[in-house]
C-alpha cells in the first residue's frame, strides 16, 4: 500500500508523519524549533535551522516507518499561519521567519484601528488585521526597517517556505493567501487591500496561488539527500494549518464546528456564502466558493504550557529524564481540583486575547488556601471558557450540526469532559494524534489520486470517533463561572492599558 507524508511545523516543533493510504499513522518524527526573542514582543526563528530539523524529522520519519521511501507517493506541508517568511529578490532568506506569536506591531495596530483602516480592511478583505498579520508586519518593517522592506522579493508564509525548500519553487495556496491581501467576495488578491495597508509597491512579492492538492514540484536533489526522501517525489501545495487540522479530523465541512486547543485557540466552520464580522477572519476555504470563518486568539493551551515551564519546571526534568510524562504526573492534582468549588478564575490571555493585544492573563480569586491543582484547573478552565467566547460569536452567524475537537488537549478526557460541560454540547474527538499532519497528507493523497479530493480523503480513511455529552449539572455550574468571568474581563478593558503603561521606561523610579 502507499504511504503519503505528511509535514506539520508548529511554533515550537515541527512534524514529520507518515500515513498509510488508508489513513492508518506508520510514524512520527519531531524536533523542537527554538524561538529567539531579541525584543519584547519580537519572537522570531531561524528559517535555515528550520529547514534543518524539518529535513531531520523527516529522515527519522522514513526510518521509523520500516518502509523505503519509495513507497512515499507524495508530499504535502502545512505549517502555523500569519507570521512572515520574507526571501529577497535572490530568493535568499531576508532575515529570520516571524511566528504569529509576534506582536511587534502593536502601535501600528492602534493606529489603524484609530484611522479607520481596520474597517476598510474588513470591507474588503473580511478580516480586520491583527499584530502578527502579514499587513501589519510588512507595515511594521517599512516603518522601522526600510532597508529590509526595499529587499524584499517573495513574501511567504511557513509552510510555504518548507516547500521552496524541498522543491525549489515557490508560491502558496488559496487557504494562506487570504490571510491578509484577497478581497474576500473574489476570494483572489487585490491591490486595493494592499493599498489599505500601504504595501502597494509589494503586490508583485505576493506568491502564485495554487489549491492545495495541486503538485507544485517535486522533491529536489538537494531536498532528497537532506531528507532521506527518493528525488522526484511529488510535492502537493499544501495549506494554512487552522484548515488543515479541521481537515485532518473530519471537520472541513459546511456546518461542522472544528475546534483546535492548541497554541492558538481556533475556532472555525465552513460555509458555502462570505459572512464578515470583526469577531473573526472570512478566509478561503479549500475550493472556491466557500469561506472558513475562523474565531481565534493565541489563547489557548499556550497558558498551560507556560504554567508548567513556569511552576513545573523540576517535574518536567525528572519526567524528561526517566520517560514519563508531566501531563500523567499532574492528573491526579487536577482531578481533585475538579471535584471541589473554587473562587479562582484565569483569563488566559499570556499572548493575547479576542480583546486584543493589550489584555494581560490574570487570577482572580486566589486565596493562600489554593495549591497548584487549583491553580491548574482554572488554566484549563479559562482556556476552555476562552474557545466558548469564540465559540458563542460564530453561532451568531452559521449553524452548527456538530462540534469536533482536536489538539494537544483532546488526549486529556476530563479537558475534553470540560469542553463539553462549557459548551453544554456533545463534543467528538477522533482517532487521529496528528490532525494537521493527515490534513496535508490528505492534500498530498489527493494531488496524486489516490483520493478524489481531500475532502473525500478525510471521509474516506475511516477515522473512528468518540462523542463526549455535557453534564446538566455541570454546564450549569460553569455557565455561571463563565458569566462572571466575562463580566470581570469587561470591566478590566478600561485598565489593560493603563496596566500596560507600567511597563515604560518612564514609570520607573530612579533608587
Amino acid at each position: 500500500m502507499p504511504s503519503l507524508l505528511g509535514i506539520d511545523n508548529g511554533l515550537t516543533v515541527t512534524k514529520a508523519v507518515i500515513f498509510d493510504a488508508d489513513g492508518t499513522q506508520l510514524s512520527v518524527a519531531r524536533r523542537r524549533v527554538p524561538q529567539s526573542m531579541p525584543h519584547a514582543r519580537w519572537v522570531e526563528r531561524d528559517m535555515a535551522g528550520l529547514w534543518q530539523a524539518t529535513a531531520d524529522a523527516i529522515k527519522e520519519a522514513i526510518a521509523l516507518c520500516g518502509r523505503p521511501a519509495d513507497d512515499i507517493r507524495a508530499v504535502a506541508a502545512t505549517a502555523h499561519g500569519d507570521g512572515l517568511y520574507l526571501l529577497d529578490k535572490d530568493r535568499r532568506p531576508l532575515g529570520p521567519g516571524i511566528l504569529s506569536l509576534d506582536s511587534r506591531a502593536g502601535e501600528i495596530i492602534e493606529r489603524w484601528l484609530a484611522d479607520l483602516v481596520f474597517d476598510e480592511a474588513l470591507a474588503c478583505t473580511g478580516q480586520a488585521p491583527h499584530v502578527s498579520a502579514p499587513s501589519a508586519l510588512l507595515a511594521w518593517l517599512k516603518q522601522n526597517d526600510p532597508d529590509c522592506y526595499a529587499r524584499i522579493g517573495h513574501i511567504l508564509a511557513c509552510k510555504d517556505w518548507l516547500r521552496f525548500c524541498l522543491t525549489g519553487t515557490i508560491g502558496t495556496d488559496r487557504t494562506e493567501a487570504s490571510t491578509s491581501f484577497t478581497d474576500f467576495r473574489t476570494q483572489a488578491y487585490a491591490p486595493e487591500a494592499m493599498q489599505i495597508f500601504g504595501l502597494g509597491d509589494l503586490f508583485d512579492a505576493l506568491p502564485p496561488v495554487a489549491h492545495s492538492s495541486d503538485i507544485v514540484g517535486q522533491v529536489t536533489a538537494d531536498a532528497a539527500e537532506m531528507t532521506g526522501l527518493r528525488k522526484g517525489t511529488p510535492v502537493a501545495c499544501g495549506l494554512h494549518d487552522v484548515t488543515a487540522s479541521a481537515l485532518g479530523m473530519g471537520g472541513h465541512e459546511e456546518d461542522v464546528l472544528s475546534i483546535v486547543a492548541g497554541t492558538y485557540s481556533i475556532n472555525e466552520v465552513v460555509s458555502s456564502k462570505p459572512l464578515v464580522d470583526r469577531r473573526w477572519f472570512c478566509r478561503n476555504a479549500i475550493d472556491a466558493g466557500r469561506w472558513n470563518n475562523m474565531a481565534i486568539s493565541p489563547a489557548s493551551t499556550a497558558n498551560y504550557d507556560w504554567f508548567l515551564d513556569t511552576f513545573c519546571r523540576s517535574e518536567q526534568d525528572r519526567t524528561n529524564a526517566d520517560g514519563g510524562s508531566i501531563h500523567e504526573l499532574l492528573a491526579a492534582e487536577i482531578d481533585a481540583a475538579l471535584k471541589k468549588p473554587s473562587t479562582i478564575l484565569f483569563h488566559p490571555y499570556l499572548f493575547g486575547s479576542p480583546y486584543g493585544d493589550v489584555a494581560s492573563g490574570s487570577f482572580v480569586g486566589l486565596h493562600g488556601w489554593h495549591d497548584r491543582g487549583d491553580m491548574l484547573k482554572a488554566v484549563l478552565e479559562g482556556i476552555v471558557f476562552n474557545h466558548r467566547t469564540h465559540v458563542e460569536a460564530l453561532h451568531e452567524g452559521f449553524a452548527v450540526r456538530e462540534i469536533r475537537l482536536t489538539g494537544g488537549g483532546s488526549r486529556n478526557p476530563a479537558f475534553v469532559q470540560m469542553f463539553a460541560d462549557v459548551l453544554n454540547a456533545p463534543v467528538t474527538i477522533t482517532s487521529t494524534d496528528e490532525a494537521a499532519a493527515l490534513g496535508a497528507a490528505l492534500c498530498a493523497g489527493a494531488a496524486v489520486g489516490i483520493f478524489a479530493t481531500p475532502q473525500q480523503g478525510a471521509r474516506q480513511v475511516g477515522m473512528t470517533a468518540r462523542q463526549y455529552q455535557p453534564v446538566p449539572a455541570s454546564s450549569a455550574v460553569f455557565s455561571e463561572r463563565f458569566s462572571l468571568y466575562c463580566r470581570i474581563a469587561e470591566q478590566l478593558k478600561s485598565q489593560w492599558p493603563e496596566i500596560e503603561r507600567l511597563a515604560r521606561p518612564d514609570t520607573w523610579g530612579t533608587a
